[in-house]
């Protein structure tokens, strides 16, 4: 590897095996390209396939070929409480106690079933208060939500964008638009960290200006659970939901999760949809034609535990329990900071326009950086793509790429460093 200081490969190794939380490489699948791992930077899109994973599919096949439908008793794992085994990971990983969480459902499912709960239009206060170019799942749902009820999405959903010449949004401007038009406003919901950008947006500070409006508080937390530390409750949040697959490596289409504060969980004013699994669990088979609510956060899962791909989001949790997601936080804070002063590096060497369009403060941003890279376009993505790095491309001309501290290594870095340099140089 050509010399680029500080991006030597030994140099990289070496802060490698002297780091204080050392990459957990061996318990994950690494792609491999032309003999070699891929330099994976999409753990923001679709996390590593864990080594345990195989083994813990094996063991829930195993108690259904033995047992049957028995298995909702005798297996390992009892397929009728099988969703009780996350309470606690979960609570840990997003700030919250057991009864405010659960595995349930798939994203965009839990993000309407949370709507039903918390966006009550009424009056004049019908508006939903969302960033601009929100992921376009939050915008579809969000548009329907207000169709549902009556409403105009043109009318009833109010974005906030960044200003004029930046590419991140200030919390004043949510904080502005929520005294101007608190008395409008019913919901704010908005993504903890912005897909597109990377932003990691001030959410206590978000919740607290809400509720001083009078407004109830959502996130969408799928770019930001087991990417950045999160504290829910504490923060007063309304309700979150999130999905596994990114940071949480448990699979393409894996089980979602979400919160609900509890202090709407026993509220039995607050209208929910209901389901059989949302019942008391005691009285859950005496098949009872009235609903008897978990009082927790339970009350919102309507279906019985998706057991497959549940079973590998039991090792996700497994796993960033025993890391630590301030191990993790301070991690994932060393490798953004090596992988930013990388692109600048190569930025000044080739005379390249390369600009991170992710906020530069580091409290302002989980391990995602979004790079433009001016006069190159797609065949930039295509380049690193064909060389072995796997990032991704998102329209009209950002490339994505995140350095996740669970799996990800200085080496990756400086590998990519190199490449980007090789892939930018002028002609």
């Amino acid at each position: 590897m050509e010399t680029f200081a500080p991006y030597e490969l030994a140099h990289a190794q070496q802060l490698d095996a002297t780091d204080a939380l050392p990459a957990r490489r061996g318990d994950f699948h690494v792609p491999q390209h032309a003999g070699s791992d891929v330099v994976y930077f999409t753990g923001n899109s679709l996390g590593l396939q864990p080594e345990a994973a195989e083994a813990a599919l094996r063991t829930e096949l195993n108690d259904w070929a033995e047992h049957g439908v028995e298995g909702h008793f005798r297996a390992q794992h009892p397929w009728v409480s099988y969703h009780e085994r996350f309470a606690q990971g979960l609570s840990h990983l997003v700030g919250a106690k057991a009864n405010e969480v659960v595995a349930m459902n798939a994203l965009t499912v839990n993000l309407h079933l949370l709507l039903v709960s918390f966006y009550r239009p009424s009056g004049k206060r019908s508006k939903i208060l969302c960033e601009a170019k929100a992921f376009p799942s939050d915008q579809y749902a969000l548009a329907s939500q207000v169709r549902f009820h009556g409403g105009d999405p043109a009318v009833d959903i109010i974005e906030v964008a960044p200003r004029e010449g930046s590419s991140v949004i200030e919390e004043a401007d949510i904080e502005a638009i929520l005294r101007d038009r608190g008395d409008e406003i019913a919901l704010v919901m908005m993504g903890g960290v912005q897909y597109f950008t990377g932003q990691w947006l001030d959410m206590p500070r978000i919740t607290a200006a809400a509720h001083a409006a009078g407004a109830l508080c959502g996130f969408d937390l799928a770019h930001a659970v087991g990417n950045v530390p999160l504290d829910l409750h504490a923060w007063n949040v309304d309700f979150a939901c999130w999905c596994t697959y990114k940071y949480l490596n448990s699979g393409p289409g894996a089980v979602a999760g979400a919160f609900v504060h509890e202090r709407h969980v026993g509220d039995d004013a607050v209208p929910r949809f209901e389901g059989w699994w949302g019942h008391n669990a005691k009285r859950r088979f005496l098949m009872e034609p009235q609903f008897d609510s978990m009082g927790t956060a339970e009350a919102w899962q309507m279906s019985n535990a998706p057991v497959f791909n549940m079973a590998i989001h039991a090792i996700a949790l497994e796993q960033f329990t025993a890391a630590g997601m301030a191990a993790l936080r301070a991690k994932s804070l060393r490798l953004t900071a090596y992988l930013e002063a990388g692109i600048a590096a190569v930025a000044k060497h080739n005379g390249a326009r390369l600009e991170v369009i992710t906020p530069a403060n580091p409290a302002r941003r989980g391990c995602q950086l979004s790079l433009v890279a001016h006069g190159f376009g797609q065949e930039l993505f295509q380049a690193l793509t064909d060389a072995g790095v796997v990032v991704d491309w998102r329209e009209p001309n950002v490339i994505r790429m995140a350095p996740v501290p669970m799996y990800n290594t200085f080496e990756d870095i400086a590998r990519f460093v190199h490449i980007l340099k090789s892939a930018t140089q002028p002609h």
